[in-house]
């Protein structure tokens, strides 16, 4: 047998960019195709732009420009500029950039210099220049390599630092970024940077009243008393309550959007109950005081920790190294400030309790039937067909397989078994629906566990009591390109944003595509998703290759559902733009008819026919073509 040898040359040294390149998710996290907010698209996108707000914090420039065109980002700065002897190094060597000098950025993101390196690494084009005092400084690379090191030249341009760079297609296959999330990212800025002005392909974003205008522009709806803003040196706090089920949180560490929460969220939960209770001197649960709260909140912390290179969760226990905790910091603000803000405003204290009392009443009501339904989730839920899990889930991990975590929701048993048969059991479950959800617009909670399809997805998805328990990190729904499939879709979308619309605000809820034609010949297959796919295929591949059209999901064979569901999976995210009323569209979509709808239904069932009109003269043309059945 032969003996595995360990010798010198087993042992190899990567340099920076290959080490990058090889192990890109130690320094983005996941790579995705940009359908997921947090996908490594937009954290290069992000790196870069940390730098720019770093140096308006520190009090350099007023105004960032980032343009997104045809797969390429800019990023325009008007700071001090990086220094010129400096510029290569800046964006190619590690362990070398500015916020090693802790007083310039004591209170930096990026304190460990690699972002922009990364940035580099896993670009195809990387281009960066820098202006100081009517000079410029200019270098291209490619995947980290340096191609072209200008020398310094005289310029008129104002002072600071650009940047542009077109991800790598080898790295981020099939990729492409969606503007809602890009413009999620600049305001989010703009509330955490008061007075600074972003302008993303030519629009102007900018906010007066940081976190208070957060929740203005991302309520459903009118708040149930005017939003409380608070704030002192290194927080600020803003919340209400609204009328949507659940709990809604935004929270940022030192500019950095924390969408996993983490010890500062936490703290914060624990502190509004605890002041809460002590002003009314009443017991309230906790539960009950924070049910439909809407609330933002930003801390500084010295040197912060997260628990991903990604930093969407703070570990840190301090605010600095030896300091007081966290939680402490955050109750005693909240212990001055919201205690006095509700003595002096005791309409906005009258409202709050009622509303505790209220949800009170709820929960009680609720109480006897949750019991019920979770008795009847248990003894069918985790032994019926409904629901083939996985042996992973998110709460269960803490590696970079949490974002694959992903609970498909299907209708009926055919299109369920093929994906059961070609899933990784490892992170992906199925949900079998049997028949179309019920309607649940304008219904109460109670509904939810009366319906047993309801129940089952709330138990099979654990999130009856908290979103932290949330098991799938993905919610996919899986349904037939036809009218009764996309009525099942519209239909668990009610249920959701009815009932649960955290999962969709926090972008853990997608609709599954799957190819409409299978095209092919002896030589090669392609799966296409539309028709002008189909139309490319058939040229690509000659006369005369076998078309299949897909009716169903049921009619995909386990074999070939594997590539639609693997590392090629298309996702479409499920995505609420900023002005989106979740009650407006409900009501529109699944309340009573009305002119505006039928008129829409009319117009888009024109559209329809002319569409099946075109598709049904190139199929008689095509002699070759199969309806799957």
């Amino acid at each position: 047998m032969a003996e595995n040898q360990y010798t010198e040359d087993n042992i190899r040294s990567l340099d920076w960019k290959e080490h990058i390149r090889l192990r890109p998710g130690m320094y983005i996290g996941k790579l995705g195709d940009g359908a997921a907010a947090d996908d490594g698209i937009y954290i290069l996108v992000k790196e870069v732009t940390d730098n720019c707000i770093d140096e308006f914090v520190m009090g350099n420039g007023k105004r960032i420009d980032i343009k997104v065109r045809d797969g390429k980002v800019t990023v325009r700065d008007y700071g001090r500029g990086i220094p010129l002897g400096k510029v290569v190094e800046v964006v190619s060597k590690m362990n070398t950039g500015g916020k090693y000098d802790s007083k310039a950025f004591k209170k930096s993101v990026g304190l460990n210099g690699v972002g922009t390196k990364a940035v580099n690494a896993l670009s195809s084009h990387f281009m960066v220049y820098s202006v100081r005092e009517g000079k410029k400084k200019q270098a291209s690379f490619s995947k980290g390599e340096l191609i072209e090191d200008l020398a310094i030249v005289d310029t008129d341009e104002q002072n600071g630092t650009y940047v542009e760079f077109i991800p790598d297609e080898t790295i981020f296959k099939k990729y492409a970024f969606k503007t809602p999330y890009i413009e999620k990212m600049m305001w989010n800025y703009c509330y955490l940077n008061r007075g600074l002005a972003m302008y993303f392909n030519g629009e102007k974003f900018q906010s007066k009243d940081g976190l208070k205008d957060l929740l203005e522009n991302n309520m459903d709806g009118d708040p149930l008393y005017p939003i409380i803003h608070i704030e002192a040196e290194d927080i600020e706090v803003a919340f209400t309550h609204g009328k949507t089920y659940g709990e809604d949180y935004y929270s940022f560490v030192n500019g950095q959007h924390t969408t996993q929460g983490g010890t500062h969220q936490s703290a914060f939960r624990e502190s509004v109950a605890k002041v809460i209770r002590d002003f009314y001197n009443k017991n309230y649960e906790a539960s009950d005081i924070r049910q439909s709260i809407v609330a933002a909140i930003s801390i500084k912390v010295v040197e912060p920790v997260f628990e991903s290179q990604t930093k969407t969760k703070l570990g840190s226990q301090e605010m600095e190294p030896g300091g007081k905790s966290v939680r402490t910091f955050i109750n005693d603000f909240l212990k001055e400030k919201l205690d006095n803000h509700l003595h002096r405003n005791p309409e906005v204290a009258d409202l709050i309790e009622r509303k505790i009392k209220q949800s009170e009443r709820e929960r009680k009501e609720l109480s006897g039937i949750r019991k019920i339904a979770r008795d009847r989730a248990k003894k069918s839920n985790l032994h019926n067909k409904k629901l083939r899990d996985c042996r992973s889930h998110l709460t269960d991990l803490k590696d970079e397989r949490r974002e694959q975590t992903t609970l498909f929701i299907t209708e009926g048993d055919s299109a369920s078994g093929s994906i059961t048969k070609s899933r990784d059991v490892n992170t992906q479950a199925v949900f079998s629906l049997r028949g179309k959800p019920l309607n649940c617009y304008g219904l109460t909670k109670k509904i939810v566990y009366e319906n047993e399809e309801f129940n089952l997805i709330q138990a099979a998805l654990d999130i009856e009591d908290d979103m932290d328990n949330l098991r799938y990190n993905n919610i996919v729904i899986a349904t037939d390109a036809d009218v009764d499939g996309m009525h099942i879709r519209l239909l668990l979308l009610t249920f959701f944003l009815q009932f649960f619309p955290d999962l969709v605000k926090r972008n853990h809820v997608y609709v599954l595509q799957t190819p409409l034609f299978r095209v092919r010949n002896k030589k090669k297959t392609i799966y296409c998703y539309s028709e002008q796919e189909r139309r490319n295929a058939i040229e690509e591949l000659g006369k005369n290759p076998e078309i299949t059209r897909f009716k169903g999901l049921g009619e995909i064979s386990p074999d070939e559902f594997k590539y639609f569901i693997g590392d090629d999976i298309r996702l479409e995210p499920v995505i609420l733009s900023k002005d989106a009323s979740i009650d407006s569209i409900l009501s529109y979509f699944m309340g009573k008819n009305t002119p505006e709808r039928q008129e829409f239904i009319i117009e888009n069932l024109r559209v329809e026919k002319d569409i099946a009109e075109i598709i049904e003269e190139n199929d008689t043309e095509d002699n070759n073509l199969e309806i799957a059945s």
